[in-house]
């Protein structure tokens, strides 16, 4: 009797089940013949669209595919304007850059010809400062001698100092130069196969402090990947006219008091032995 009763239960079961199966499948059905007969719809209304309004939606797209082209070429234009901001940017960064660069070369600089007393150390400085900050090949230190009132050659670079002649002060492209404090500038070149102590100077610098000749500093050519001088260039010649004269005419000062000041220790020697 009780498996009759399950039997029962079981058949009720898969009667349910197929008519869940069944309903499903029947939803499933009608969404289909649904989808169908609104594609129809479509097709048919487009199929009795007026011509007219084709026209007036195919201008519309028309009007919307300019308006985005319009956009698009606004965006292009803007982007290009960000891009040559950029470059500007770029550009005023490598100048900024530049002149960090520079203001710490002229602080090394000034540094380093006040850093010793040592007459020959003075002059080691100032030949470095030429040859690497300004890029000199051929050039040469006058030392002013006060008792003939000339330029002495002590020290160069591309050349032996005894290639170079003296120079009077108030005389000359250099002498000029030194007597009226003034940096001068020429676009001479020498001819090829000229002497290095027979060249024409393109530089004079005056060494002076306050109003008294110390020396000069005499370019006469550049190196050649240098075309020509540039706003540091004058800048470090300026620098050189004051702060080199004054190195040159301190350690000329020490060395002599470092003189006198042996002379009379000796001499007390000699009196107290």
């Amino acid at each position: 009797m009780s498996d009759t009763g399950d039997d029962r239960g079981e058949a009720v079961l898969a009667m349910f089940r197929r008519g869940m199966e069944f309903t499903k499948h029947l939803l499933q059905e009608n969404e289909r013949l649904r989808q169908q007969l609104g594609a129809e719809h479509t097709r048919q209304n487009q199929a009795a669209m007026d011509p007219h309004e084709w026209e007036r939606l195919r201008l519309h797209l028309i009007d919307r595919i300019a308006g985005l082209e319009d956009e698009n070429k606004t965006i292009l234009e803007q982007l290009r304007a960000v891009e040559g901001e950029n470059h500007q940017f770029a550009g005023r960064y490598l100048e900024i850059e530049e002149e960090n660069n520079n203001l710490a070369n002229l602080y090394v600089a000034s540094y380093q010809l006040h850093s010793t007393l040592d007459p020959g150390e003075v002059l080691k400085v100032i030949l470095e400062i030429v040859i690497n900050l300004i890029g000199a090949e051929i050039f040469c230190i006058y030392v002013c001698d006060e008792k003939t009132d000339t330029l002495e050659p002590v020290a160069a670079e591309g050349a032996s100092s005894s290639d170079f002649e003296r120079v009077r002060i108030g005389e000359g492209f250099v002498g000029q130069s030194v007597q009226s404090g003034e940096i001068a500038t020429s676009e001479r070149e020498a001819a090829p196969g000229t002497p290095p102590g027979a060249r024409s100077p393109v530089v004079s610098i005056p060494l002076r402090v306050q109003d008294m000749p110390v020396g000069a500093i005499v370019i006469c050519s550049l190196l050649q990947q240098k075309e020509g001088f540039s706003a540091l260039d004058h800048e470090l010649f300026t620098l050189l006219s004051g702060h080199a004269a004054t190195a040159i005419f301190a350690s000329r000062l020490y060395s002599q008091s470092e003189r006198k000041l042996s002379t009379i220790q000796g001499f007390i020697d000699l009196l107290t032995k």
